[in-house]
């Protein structure tokens, strides 16, 4: 995986909304596993890369010191050549003054190289430096992203595991209702009323027929004096 690949997934993967990805997921359970896979093993790969580019760019940052170094070197040493020369040159021997000034112009060729060298490396440290932050960064979103996913999963575990609870609770207190004990009483108790009802109703009839016969003596009482009375009439006459 190229730094340019790893710099764009690490982007990609921190700047994920985790909160869509599960509203749009069917199982969000198997979604945040699947997430969380993939988070570690990203966060294991962009950590080689930083790694790498870290130390490519801790050598370049040496070679840079190193390069800045030797041209303050070969400065000196161009100047210590060139204040011999001009001692030399001084004292009369013109030969090795010329030698010594010699000695100061390569001295400061190479001094021109080495500040050449570290100048057109800044360019290229700076970029790696920016890099390296911007890796950093992501990779510090990519472990805070792993650290909320976990929490989400065992938060929606323990949801779940509640729910799973509930609803067990639920059907045994639906099971406790289809044999509510109440409900045998009541038709018990209905029974009872029923049988009440049949007693008072037997008591009503037994009522009617006492009245009946009272009916039937009084109207027989009557009839008996509808007779003497006719009789008495017969025998005035």
């Amino acid at each position: 995986m190229t730094k340019q690949t790893i710099l764009g997934r690490v982007t990609q993967l921190a700047k994920a909304n985790i909160n869509a990805l599960l509203d749009q997921a069917e199982d969000p359970q198997k979604m945040l596993d699947q997430l969380i896979r993939d988070y570690t093993s990203n966060i294991s790969e962009a950590e080689q890369a930083v790694a790498a580019t870290i130390g490519n760019l801790r050598l370049m940052e040496q070679d840079h010191r190193e390069d800045v170094g030797a041209a303050g070197e070969w400065g000196e040493k161009a100047l210590a050549a060139s204040r011999r020369a001009d001692e030399l040159r001084a004292g009369g021997s013109a030969a090795d003054a010329d030698k010594f000034d010699n000695l100061a112009k390569v001295a400061l060729g190479r001094q021109l190289q080495s500040e050449k060298e570290a100048k057109t490396a800044e360019p290229t440290i700076a970029s790696q430096s920016e890099v390296v932050d911007k890796l950093k960064s992501g990779l510090d979103q990519m472990k805070a992203k792993l650290a909320e996913l976990r929490s989400k999963r065992d938060e929606l575990v323990a949801r779940a595991k509640s729910a799973r609870a509930q609803n067990q609770m639920m059907d045994s207190v639906k099971n406790i209702d289809v044999l509510d004990p109440t409900s045998e009483i009541s038709r018990f108790e209905d029974k009872v009323r029923r049988e009440e009802a049949k007693a008072v109703g037997k008591q009503e009839l037994a009522a009617s027929s006492l009245d009946a016969q009272f009916e039937q003596l009084d109207t027989l009482g009557a009839s008996a004096e509808v007779e003497v009375r006719l009789a008495a009439l017969k025998t005035a006459s």
